[in-house]
């Protein structure tokens, strides 16, 4: 008895360590690094940069105050005069144009010429940059339009729409003017060609699809949608008309 007591004593010390051992692997265990270290770290930085944020410096107040005016600017001048107009006009794609109809001239299964000759030159009337023509660009591409001709529309419209070809060439000159444009153009039906050679298999479903819609169907006259859509473009196009500096220029 004595001398199994005494073994027991002795192994009593070594099932203490193994079984604190166990319980410091099941706290360890608790806290997951892999998930942590993420949020952790955007906290840590965000203290850091509140923490050394050079409030009272002449140099960064001038330049918060400078991006808060620009920020004015954007929504008094960008934000109501273009882009609002450009949702408007992409709502109107959704709502007055049908989707057999975008499918017909620039959808996937339509021909090549007139796809890629139709959405390289549509955005010459439209006053816009590169991000009112996205709102554009997505209302047309979900109505049916392929992604070759979308994207051929996304690329030329802010680089050959008059006001910047004017502006070039009177800046610039002529040559460069002309080169622009036709430049923006190639380039875009070349980048159009490219994304719909590299989503080939989507474009094929879509012209696949395109084949089993109903032949478009008038809801409203013509000339309703024609005033609508002239009066979103006169606005986009007003948006960057303004008293020329030069008082020879326009």
């Amino acid at each position: 008895m004595k001398n199994g007591n005494a073994t027991l004593a002795q192994k009593t010390p070594a099932t203490v360590k193994e079984s604190e051992s166990i319980e410091n692997e099941v706290e360890s265990s608790l806290i997951d690094w892999k998930t942590i270290w993420k949020p952790l770290s955007v906290i840590v930085g965000v203290f850091i940069i509140f923490f050394w944020l050079p409030v009272g410096n002449s140099r960064f107040n001038g330049a918060v105050i400078e991006s808060l005016a620009l920020a004015k600017w954007y929504a008094q001048e960008h934000v109501i005069l273009c882009l609002v107009p450009a949702f408007f006009i992409a709502g109107a794609i959704a709502c007055f144009v049908s989707q057999a109809a975008v499918m017909k001239y620039l959808g996937a299964g339509a021909k090549k010429v007139l796809a890629y000759g139709v959405a390289s030159v549509s955005g010459s009337i439209l006053a816009v940059c590169s991000c009112t023509i996205l709102p554009l660009f997505a209302s047309i591409w979900k109505r049916g339009a392929g992604l070759g001709p979308a994207i051929a529309f996304l690329y030329s419209g802010p680089a050959i729409n008059i006001l910047a070809i004017v502006l070039t060439a009177r800046v610039l000159g002529l040559p460069i003017g002309i080169a622009r444009a036709v430049g923006a153009i190639a380039f875009s039906i070349i980048i159009g060609l490219i994304m719909h050679f590299l989503f080939r298999k989507e474009e094929a479903a879509k012209a696949q699809a395109a084949l089993h819609m109903p032949e478009p169907e008038v809801q409203r006259p013509l000339w309703q949608n024609v005033i609508y859509f002239a009066v979103m473009v006169f606005i986009l196009i007003s948006a960057t008309w303004g008293k020329s500096d030069d008082p020879t220029g326009l």
